[in-house]
């Protein structure tokens, strides 16, 4: 169960570099929460960032945070969103919250709530915020859909574009998301890898910028958790994150063999738990399946609360009808899917599906395309 968890969730080591795109599950612990990206650092998580256990998670501490590491700044970002250029140099005399993270991950999706609140509520006490986006997809390297994913997560504050990973390299990270907390002399004092430890993250906040001399509102920040926001529901989580670019696809049960990187017909026989099918003409690529004609579709059966699918249309978009048990979903409809199971991919992004309101129960999904053209990258769930 914790192992199905934590994979759900994103925690998964993938080898950057490798052909075939091997996935490793990581250790059994859903506090974690988080993408695992082995990216050649032979030494992995930095000692300094590693919690009494060696393993990583939230760095724990009783008083003042212990002393990391220097904090390794921005070099080498590829372009900035929502302000000119920026340098921990710069930046001394302020805390700030550096924060790893990719638009169409669910994880980094369910903590940017936290982080969003952080910077509205202690930027009058000296705190910054810096989101560094480093992609997972080749479409999350496009400026212009990070642009747009900013804009409808509300985020206002400054964001470092890491397409070459020179940043997450810098800092030796692996995990979507990863938050770093960086004293105003430049000192790494805290850390979070994935979605848990926010409360905690936030009193390391305050203890910083009381140190930094600051004056502090009474409390802790109100944050908005519902939407995508929402916490996943680990207790009802059966489902692992699947994959459908034939680097990682390892869940896919169509009849047919699967052929790479060429057309071909698919079916829909039996699904087992977790597995998902074709049906119709697709391509199937090392990131992505590619419907190339109207009417293709794709099953999944799945046990979690939430269901999503990171999805990329054609210029124009593309319509989709999704049934639930080969119904439509009526109040258990997705936010990017109406009572009748209809929708749109109208950007390259993650869309949510099913969100099931009462006894979270195995579902069997399918999503019919109405128009060609669509790419589908990725399963998750909470």
């Amino acid at each position: 169960m914790q192992t199905l968890a934590l994979l759900a969730l994103g925690a998964c080591a993938l080898a950057l570099g490798l052909a075939a795109g091997a996935c490793a599950a990581a250790s059994p612990r859903r506090s974690f929460a988080a993408v695992a990206m082995l990216i050649g650092l032979g030494a992995g998580v930095p000692a300094a960032a590693q919690n009494a256990s060696g393993a990583p998670g939230a760095s724990v501490s009783s008083g003042a945070p212990p002393v990391e590491g220097v904090a390794p700044g921005f070099t080498g970002a590829t372009g900035w969103l929502n302000t000119p250029p920026l340098s921990l140099p710069g930046l001394r005399g302020k805390v700030v919250v550096v924060s790893f993270w990719t638009y169409s991950c669910i994880n980094c999706l369910r903590t940017l709530p936290h982080v969003r609140a952080w910077a509205q509520r202690y930027a009058g006490q000296g705190l910054v915020v810096v989101g560094v986006h480093t992609p997972e997809f080749a479409f999350e390297k496009d400026p212009a859909n990070v642009t747009r994913a900013i804009k409808d997560l509300k985020l206002s504050y400054p964001i470092a574009l890491d397409d070459g990973y020179q940043v997450w390299r810098a800092w030796r990270n692996r995990f979507w998301p990863a938050i770093y907390i960086v004293d105003a002399q430049g000192r790494v004092r805290h850390h979070q890898f994935g979605e848990d430890g926010a409360a905690q993250t936030e009193q390391v906040i305050q203890t910083l910028l009381r140190e930094a001399k600051a004056p502090m509102p009474a409390g802790t920040v109100a944050t908005d958790l519902g939407g995508i926001g929402m916490p996943a529901d680990l207790d009802s989580l059966r489902s692992p994150e699947s994959y459908l670019g034939y680097a990682q696809a390892s869940a896919m049960a169509s009849p047919e063999a699967l052929a790479r990187d060429q057309p071909r017909r698919y079916s829909v026989g039996r699904l087992g738990m977790n597995e998902w099918a074709l049906s119709g003409v697709w391509t199937v690529g090392p990131e992505f399946a590619q419907a190339r004609d109207a009417d293709g579709a794709i099953a999944l059966k799945f046990h979690a609360r939430d269901a999503h699918l990171v999805m990329a249309g054609p210029p124009d978009g593309a319509r989709f009808v999704l049934t639930l048990d080969g119904q439509p979903p009526g109040d258990e409809h997705g936010l990017d899917v109406d009572a009748q199971g209809n929708g749109r991919v109208d950007a390259s992004r993650l869309y949510q599906l099913v969100r099931q309101r009462g006894t979270v129960r195995d579902r069997r999904i399918e999503i019919r395309f109405l128009d060609p053209g669509v790419r589908a990258y990725a399963f998750t769930f909470g």
